[in-house]
This record gives C-alpha cells, structure tokens and sequence, in this order.
C-alpha cells in the first residue's frame, strides 16, 4: 500500500467509526476479523474491484483507447467533408468509435439542443445564442438547371433576373435559404420558390425533371454535373454560405470528441483536406 503500519490502523478506525462496526479483534501480537468484518470484507473486496473498473475505463477514455463521438451533419457536408476525416482519426484512435446522423440542415441543431450528439457540422444563425460555430469553410450560392434551360446560355446571372423566375429550393426553415434570403433582404432582392425540399438530392431530382431551377450551394457542383445539370454562378452580390462547427455552449466535450472536433479545425487549415467541391473551386481560380 506504500503507507505505514501506523496509517493503516488510523484508516481502520476511520472506517470502523463510519460503520459503527467492529471490524478487527486486536490482541497483543494479532488482529482477527470480527464477524461483521467477516461478512464486510467480500463486500469491500467487490467495490474496490469495481473502483479499479471505473479507474481503468476513465483512463482509457481519458487517453481515447476507447470511446465514442457523435456528428449531426447536413447529409452533403456527411458525404463530402466528413470521411476523410473519419479515417485519419481512426487510424490515429481504433479504440473510439464515430458515428454520424446525417440529416436535414435544420435538423443538425435541433439535435445539438436535444444533447443527442456531440457537436453538428452545418450553417447557423448568429441569433442562435446558445450555439457556438467554428467556421470550417465557406461556398457560395449557384443556378442548377436544365442544360436546355433559356437561362443556360448565359455564363453568370444576377439575383435580380433570379427574382422574376420560380424556383426550386429548401422550406423557410433551412438555415441556408435563411442565411440567403436575409443577405438578399439587405439587397432589396426576394426570391419565390414554386417548389420546396428538404434534401438536396430531392432537390436536384426536380431541377433533372424540368421543374425549374434550384439556387444552391457550390458544394452540389459534382453531384449536379454528374445528374447532366448545368450550372451557373450567380452574382451582384456574390453571396457566401458559411459551414460551422457548431456545439452547444452548456456542454462540454468528452476527450474523444475534443479531439475530432481539433481535428477538423486543423484541416481546414490544410489545403488538400479541403472537400472535392472547394478543390474545385480553387483550381478554377473562383
């Protein structure tokens, strides 16, 4: 026990005096176990075991042997973002496991408020005061449509000419369409969506039937030019959309989640880290 013999009997008497038990027989060249003492000791063995438990599993949480972290993210920022980062962390800790919720935009901080997960990866509103956001990276907004769409021909649109065409994009609720209409509002610009849908899948899936076209973000570029869609940026003013990090400002973070969270902070500071979508920005100057 690396204490003295000394130590050890004012420990016991502690004890004893907690109990209000007898615990030992002390005579003059012996100590015995007293009954109660006997039927305690099983007890005392069971916790101390359990106490070395908990210290072996805190330890392996504390040095992320073991452990688990939880992402909410916006089902593109899932798809695009998120693996690569995935696999550098596990290569770096096998032990903890990660799990990713990919949702719907509104739904990522709807789920940080519920505690279901450590942090979410998405777009918030600076009025959301009790969600913090660590900017990651930005995009900006684009025209999907038809190939053979009239406004196809040209090489850049204006949100003017946008605002006297229906389109097709998120319900009021999105955080994107948000952070778009209120940068538009200061313009004096609004915009009118015929139809409406969460996913952006759903939503290119309408621009390939010839229901209109979608304003969205340069993160869909791939997905849209794989569907045959054309795509064209849209300016007077460029107007950027902002992907957070974002957690609650009342919870704190286990170690293993601290870690992967200071992991996607650092690669957004390494330029072959960005997603395909940014690299492809960068390579065409934009």
């Amino acid at each position: 026990l690396e204490i003295s013999q000394s130590s050890v009997s004012t420990l016991v008497r502690e004890l004893e005096a907690n109990l209000g038990l007898r615990l030992l027989d002390r005579h003059t060249r012996k100590l015995q176990l007293t009954q109660a003492g006997a039927e305690i000791l099983p007890l005392a063995r069971k916790a101390m075991a359990e106490l070395d438990k908990v210290l072996g599993s805190s330890a392996e949480l504390r040095t992320l042997g073991r452990g688990r972290v939880a992402i909410a993210s916006a089902s593109l920022q899932a798809a695009l973002l998120l693996p690569d980062a995935i696999r550098e962390f596990q290569a770096a800790y096998p032990g903890v496991k990660v799990t990713i919720d990919d949702v719907a935009e509104h739904e990522v901080i709807a789920k940080l408020r519920r505690g279901e997960v450590d942090f979410g990866v998405g777009s918030a509103r600076a009025s959301e005061q009790d969600i913090g956001a660590q900017l990651l990276l930005t995009d900006t907004f684009a025209a999907v449509m038809p190939p053979d769409h009239p406004l196809a021909r040209r090489r850049q649109l204006s949100w003017r000419e946008l605002a006297d065409v229906p389109l097709i994009g998120p319900p009021p609720d999105n955080a994107v369409r948000m952070q778009l209409d209120e940068a538009l509002a200061r313009t004096g610009i609004a915009l009118t969506r015929r139809f409406e849908a969460q996913l952006p899948l759903t939503l290119l899936g309408m621009v390939a039937s010839g229901l209109g076209i979608a304003v969205m973000t340069t993160a869909m570029n791939r997905l849209a030019l794989a569907l045959g869609l054309a795509i064209r940026p849209v300016g007077e003013p460029v107007i950027e959309r902002e992907i957070s990090l974002l957690v609650h400002v009342d919870r704190s973070l286990s170690p293993a989640a601290q870690n992967f969270r200071d992991l996607l902070l650092a690669r957004r500071r390494q330029p072959d880290a960005a997603p395909p979508a940014a690299r492809a920005r960068r390579g065409l100057g934009a």
